[in-house]
């Protein structure tokens, strides 16, 4: 190819280098966002610019990293400009789309990893083509490759995830020790130390971090700044404590706030110091490749050992770069999307969890569970009740609206940020290739264990979500390493066609991730509807939860409609969509059933003259919900089974049944929804006429088992839906009793 071309892949790096800032800060925006937003230590807009500075102070101090994409994972002498193009491109592909899709499931992963892996894996496809072609020279794949640098990085993953866990963990627990969750008249006491180490830790973090890659800083200073590291570390403790001591006796401020918003800023100036490289480092290496390619008389073939030299980072193209990840910051969705899932993961309180348990996760829980059940029994008494006293949760006297409580207590918010901020200083110090992500991820859920956030009714849910995102870690270098190899290769050998190819294959599937995450993003906010914001008045609430019954209904009337339908035709594919969306209801159901919870504890206060009907919707909700789930997974079921269709005359009964428990769905559901009281019989009489129609439909079916026209599996499928229907429609008529029981005072005389 000509030189012209790859002034074309040249612009392409850079656009990536665009997208890959997007994505990138999409996924590590977690990072130092949780502790802050989890435990709402300021209004949202005020993190938000927090935070925003804190980005754009941080990539002027990441000079020194933007080395190891030059010349980190493989030796850049040993390759020419085309190659080098080559494996950059690949490199830049893999992780936008790599990226792109943990951040559409919203999972936190290191970008540091991914560029690593990514760089190893394209790295690896061009040596082994060299190695195999004729000018090989005798090199070796270890000539060609940094092998040290990426199992330092593998080493460095299973360290921070059993230091920063435990380290979190222990410091939770002490802190806990100390002020409790009664934390407000113990911060008095001891407030001012405390808050003099966790700012010791913070901002001495803030400087091991940001002299190491500072773009104004000169060696001297560096130098400075390590030589009197204990020196400076005592003096910002002084300095804090005084500080803080003055806050707390005179203004009566809690000193908590700051600490998380200093922390805050803290870590989105190491996340853009660190991190800056995984997004344009690539780009800028490709850049400058070029540059001194264009400079040399034989510019396709001159070897790229210009690379392993110092470089000399421009703060312009640095705060350009800082520019798009703070509008990324503000902008994007899916960003949203990964800091809720850490933030579910470490919530206090019992909530609706979003990851399912599996067998993992419920063995160690029951591991767990065994060993403190083992220590409970070896301490004494006295001493285990005086630590349970301390460290139990306070339940709440007080109702906050769904959405405005916090997850998790400023206490924990400031150890979380505390305890990353010294995890990660200490291991620059010793030179330790420690994640950002992994750091601050499992500094929290070891806080979120220690603060017993993981209790018997959500543990092997929030361990599950655990283990799914340390698993994702894992695949990411090993998606990294493989697809970088694969898009190498491709790219290689088929030019021009391959980058058009992979582009247009990016595009797909960004497209398609969007789709996906739009999608998830509407099954959400249709599950926000059933939440109470607010459970302080019976009646009101009483009235809320007939408006979401109705809501319910109405879904469930349209998901049977869809499935009958869909049976009918065996139409596969809608009905693998309606057996996706069992869970939505399922969520639906468990959210509307919590409400009633809620609102029954307002009755030692309330009159109470409908509470026993108003208990009586938890079962018959339940049993709809499992009559609609039995439903539509068999018919799911036997249509994939590609067992035999049903029959006609099978079909013509089961369209009278949908026609009767539709009409009464349809007629209870606008009941709910409108507060119409009205006199039932007309409905009773067609759940009369159901149970008549089922009654002679099964008998009818008596005689198609008897002639053997219907097989077993197709005798069992009718008798199954046929029995669901007839117990949906009592549940339904059974609820629009209970509705008119409660709101009988306008009409006294109407029952069913």
């Amino acid at each position: 190819m000509s030189i012209e071309f790859y002034y074309i892949i040249i612009g392409i790096l850079i656009l990536f280098a665009v997208f890959d800032l997007v994505v990138g800060v999409t996924n590590d925006a977690v990072n130092f966002l949780n502790s802050s937003i989890g435990s709402k230590a300021a209004p949202f807009l005020t993190i938000m610019i927090i935070a925003s500075l804190g980005i754009l102070a941080g990539v002027t101090f990441s000079g020194g990293m933007m080395e190891v994409a030059r010349k980190g994972i493989f030796h850049p002498e040993l390759f020419t400009m085309p190659e080098l193009l080559t494996i950059f491109l690949a490199v830049m592909i893999t992780d936008i789309l790599l990226l792109d899709l943990f951040n559409t499931h919203g999972l936190p992963t290191s970008t540091t990893v991914s560029i690593v892996f990514e760089l190893l894996g394209a790295a690896v496809a061009l040596s082994l083509i060299k190695i195999l072609g004729a000018g090989s020279s005798g090199l070796a794949l270890w000539d060609y490759i940094n092998t040290a640098k990426a199992l330092a990085i593998v080493g460095g993953i299973l360290l921070s995830i059993v230091v920063a866990f435990f380290a979190g963990a222990l410091m939770q627990f002490i802190s806990r020790m100390i002020f409790t969750f009664d934390y407000k008249n113990r911060l008095n006491k001891y407030g001012a130390a405390w808050g003099g180490v966790a700012m010791t830790a913070i901002t001495f973090f803030i400087l091991v971090k940001g002299s190491k890659g500072a773009t104004f800083m000169d060696a001297q200073t560096v130098e400075w700044i390590k030589a009197n590291s204990l020196s400076m570390m005592a003096g910002i403790f002084m300095i804090s404590a005084v500080v803080f001591q003055i806050l707390l006796s005179i203004f009566r401020v809690n000193i908590l706030k700051p600490i998380v918003l200093v922390g805050t800023f803290a870590l989105a100036m190491a996340f853009a110091a660190n991190d800056l490289v995984n997004f344009i480092g690539v780009p800028l290496a490709g850049l400058t490749a070029f540059q001194n390619a264009l400079a040399s008389s034989d510019p396709l073939n001159i070897t790229m050992g210009a690379l392993g030299q110092k470089v000399q980072s421009q703060t312009g193209i640095m705060l350009t770069a800082g520019t798009i990840m703070v509008v990324t910051l503000w902008l994007s969705k899916k960003a949203k999307t990964v800091t809720e899932t850490e933030i579910s993961l470490g919530q206090q309180d019992e909530g609706m969890e979003r990851f399912e348990s599996v067998w993992l996760s419920r063995r160690i829980v029951n591991l767990f569970d065994s060993l403190f059940l083992s220590a409970k029994n070896i301490i004494p008494k006295p001493l285990r009740e005086s630590i349970s006293s301390r460290v139990t949760p306070i339940a709440s006297t007080t109702h906050v609206p769904h959405g405005k409580k916090p997850s998790f207590d400023l206490i924990r918010a400031s150890v979380n940020l505390m305890v990353a901020s010294a995890v990660v200083s200490f291991a620059t110090s010793l030179k330790l290739p420690l994640s950002t992500t992994y750091v601050t991820f499992m500094v929290a859920m070891g806080s979120s264990f220690s603060d017993q956030a993981w209790g018997r009714e959500s543990a092997v849910f929030r361990v599950t979500g655990v283990l799914t995102v340390i698993g994702g870690w894992f695949m990411t270098a090993l998606i990294a390493f493989v697809v970088a190899f694969i898009f190498a290769n491709i790219l290689y050998y088929f030019g021009a066609f391959g980058i058009g190819g992979l582009a247009l294959f990016a595009g797909f599937m960004i497209w398609k991730n969007k789709q996906k995450h739009e999608n998830k993003e509407k099954d959400k906010a249709e599950i926000k509807i059933f939440h109470l914001e607010k459970v302080e008045d019976f009646s009101e609430s009483v009235t809320d939860t007939f408006d979401h019954l109705a809501y319910l209904l109405k879904g469930i009337r349209e998901s049977f409609d869809i499935t009958f339908d869909s049976l009918f035709e065996e139409n596969l594919d809608k009905l693998r969509l309606e057996r996706t969306r069992i869970k939505h209801f399922q969520n639906g159901t468990n959210i509307i059933i919590a409400n009633i919870f809620k609102v029954l504890r307002l009755l030692q206060k309330e009159e109470n003259h409908v509470s026993y009907n108003y208990y009586q919707i938890i079962r018959r909700l339940q049993k709809l919900s499992d009559g609609h789930r039995d439903t539509v997974i068999r018919c799911a079921r036997h249509v994939a089974n590609r067992h035999k269709g049903l029959l006609d005359v099978q079909i013509q009964e089961l369209q009278e049944i949908k026609k009767v428990i539709l009409y009464i769905f349809l007629r209870v559901e606008t009941a709910l929804s409108k507060k119409e009281i009205v006199d039932c019989h007309d409905i009773g009489e067609q759940f009369h006429y159901l149970r008549e129609l089922v009654d002679d439909f099964n008998a009818n079916q008596i005689e198609r088992i008897r002639d053997d026209s219907s097989k077993t599996r197709l005798s069992i499928l009718f008798y199954a839906i046929s029995g669901n229907c007839v117990m949906m429609a009592k549940q339904n008529v059974k609820l629009l009793e209970i509705f008119n029981e409660a709101f009988r005072l306008d009409n006294p005389n109407t029952t069913c």
